[in-house]
């Protein structure tokens, strides 16, 4: 029997982000998990197919501050994550990752989840800004989509610029 799609996910996550190549990047585990979870209920999403995941975002509020020291490399996403505090209005968003399987992509359905869970955030949050670091084309894409449908300025660290 093939792969099941959560295998399928969790190798996609790593041929992508090869996070065990760099300490800097957030490592996505339970603990993590949980974590995002306290600093907003839908900082993470998943479209499961029936059959399993076939879609995980990955988005979280925080503050103008860290957003402007991370784009200005002055901490990682890691510290962007860890500095990030629980409990008060954030202003900002970072849109961390989105994982598509191949068969899926190009269906709209990162956009929709990654527009749902904004739309939920700003209920709660002045957010003034989208940020993001882009590992791919279709990332970059993506997170330029994002900011034209929620009608909010996008700052991002290109690929050539540190990743």
């Amino acid at each position: 029997m093939g792969e099941s799609n959560f295998e399928r996910m969790i190798q996609l996550a790593e041929e992508v982000f090869a996070v065990r190549n760099d300490p800097d990047q957030l490592d996505v585990n339970e603990h993590v998990i949980e974590h995002l979870q306290k600093i907003h209920p839908c900082s993470v999403s998943e479209y499961d197919d029936g059959n399993g995941p076939v879609a995980w975002i990955l988005i979280f509020p925080t503050t103008s501050k860290l957003m402007n020291d991370f784009l200005e490399k002055r901490i990682s996403e890691k510290q962007l994550f860890e500095s990030t505090p629980l409990d008060i209005k954030y202003d900002a968003i970072y849109l961390c990752s989105g994982l598509v399987l191949p068969e899926f992509r190009r269906k709209g359905i990162a956009k929709r989840l990654a527009l749902e869970a904004i739309a939920e955030m700003r209920k709660d949050h002045p957010i003034k800004a989208l940020f993001a670091w882009a590992f791919t084309s279709e990332g970059d894409a993506g997170a330029e989509a994002l900011s034209k449908e929620t009608l909010l300025p996008l700052y991002k660290i290109g690929k050539s610029q540190g990743r």
